[in-house]
């Protein structure tokens, strides 16, 4: 008897990750409560790295009486976890559903870990353009190699278990959520859980906080009719919870950060484009003083820049 209790014990820590191994995170992930059901944690600021394990993105997750829902996985399958692990630390329930925002990789290589549990992935189906996109397996061997051990040659791509043709309502436990597609945006499949109950809107990388937003090749006008939409929502969130960067209690005052850095882009860029100047002297003529001093600033702002540059440009020339 204590022998087959010693060997349960053992079993539901190697599931559930209690055992450390060389690939185990040291950063700490820090479970925030933003509503009666409604909690995220965290990550840290700034690109990717090798010093912050791949923690810059946020991931919540919905404890109801009859299950838990998860909003985005984090950047690593050693990530994804140890929010595992922080979500035991929370509630026994059992982990049902991950929503992901998008197939962004901050977001989505933790999916590993909720597969192996058995929680079934949602997904808008404009993800699948991502996993059949040459980016895709060229992020994963980028990340291999700036991230390792974190990520690694065992970490591999999964699609969804069911792919969302648009807006879905759902109920799990007496709580109800609200998806919503807003995008194409800062990627195609863009998607949104607002928890009707505690009123908490997870916004994935629609809405950046206190960083510098990467734009990459997202359409910034699309991009900002989306930001309206969210604005159009109800009931209206009483808390945010973005893809980066801390929870907030004013929503609509928060959106203005990303709102403000699109505007500037397609203001300044566009009108370069339309008089023909190149890019690199557009580029050294305009001020980035408002946001230098922003987090991910060096790695993002010239990239985010080029393309919105590149957008004004085809925009111009569809007139």
């Amino acid at each position: 008897m204590i022998r087959k209790s010693l060997l349960a014990v053992f079993l539901f820590c190697l599931l559930s990750g209690a055992y450390a191994n060389d690939n185990d995170v040291t950063v700490k992930l820090k479970p925030v409560k933003v509503g009666p059901h409604s909690y995220y944690v965290q990550g840290l600021s700034g690109a990717a790295t090798a010093e912050n394990q791949g923690f810059m993105s946020n991931a919540g997750f919905v404890v109801t009486q009859d299950g838990v829902v998860v909003f985005d996985t984090l950047g690593t399958p050693p990530l994804g976890e140890a929010l595992i692990r922080v979500i035991r630390s929370i509630t026994s329930q059992p982990i049902k559903r991950v929503i992901i925002s998008h197939y962004h990789a901050d977001h989505i290589y933790g999916l590993q870990a909720f597969k192996a549990i058995g929680a079934e992935i949602w997904a808008h189906q404009r993800g699948q353009e991502y996993l059949a996109s040459p980016v895709a397996p060229q992020r994963l061997e980028q990340r291999r190699t700036e991230l390792f051990p974190w990520v690694d040659e065992n970490t591999r791509l999964l699609p969804a278990d069911k792919w969302l043709t648009g807006d879905t309502e759902f109920e799990m436990g007496k709580v109800h959520f609200l998806l919503r597609y807003a995008g194409p945006a800062h990627a195609p499949e863009d998607m949104v859980m607002l928890v009707q109950e505690d009123g908490v809107l997870y916004s994935g990388d629609l809405i950046f906080k206190g960083r510098v937003p990467y734009v990459g090749d997202a359409d910034s006008k699309m991009w900002l009719a989306a930001l309206d939409k969210l604005l159009a929502l109800k009931p209206r969130p009483k808390h945010l919870v973005p893809g980066h960067g801390g929870a907030s209690s004013n929503p609509t005052g928060d959106l203005q950060l990303t709102r403000d850095y699109l505007y500037y882009l397609r203001t300044s860029m566009g009108k370069a484009a339309k008089e023909l100047i190149p890019f690199e002297e557009a580029y050294a003529a305009t001020s980035w003083k408002k946001y230098e001093r922003l987090p991910a600033f060096k790695q993002a702002n010239k990239a985010n820049a080029y393309n919105t540059y590149l957008l004004m440009e085809r925009e111009e020339l569809s007139q």
